[in-house]
C-alpha cells in the first residue's frame, strides 16, 4: 500500500515529493477532480514515473478524497522503496 496526497488542477504534473507533515507522497495532476479524471491521472503518473504497469495499481480507498491508498501488486517493498527514493525529499 502506498498512501498519497493528490493535488488536482495543478499547473505541474508528477510526483512532487514527500509531505512529511501528512506522512504521504504528494502527486500533482492537471486533471480536475471530476468524474474520476484525477484518479485516472494519478494512476497514469504513478505507472509512468515508477515504471509499474497500470494494471498493477488500484485505488483502494479515497476515491473521492485527496488522500488515497494505492495498492501496488507484484512489487516488493524493497523494490518500491528503491523506485520512490528519488521522490522522497521533503516538500
Amino acid at each position: 500500500m502506498l498512501e498519497i496526497e493528490v493535488q488536482p488542477g495543478s499547473k505541474r504534473q508528477g510526483i512532487v515529493g514527500l509531505n512529511t507533515w501528512r506522512g504521504r507522497l504528494s502527486v500533482a495532476v492537471r486533471a480536475e477532480a471530476q468524474k474520476g479524471k484525477a484518479n485516472h491521472a494519478v494512476l497514469h503518473i504513478l505507472s509512468t514515473s515508477l515504471n509499474i504497469p497500470k494494471h498493477q495499481l488500484q485505488i483502494v480507498s479515497g476515491i473521492t478524497s485527496r488522500s488515497k491508498k494505492i495498492r501496488i501488486e507484484n512489487v516488493s517493498t524493497e523494490i518500491l522503496i528503491g523506485l520512490l527514493e528519488p521522490y522522497l525529499e521533503e516538500e
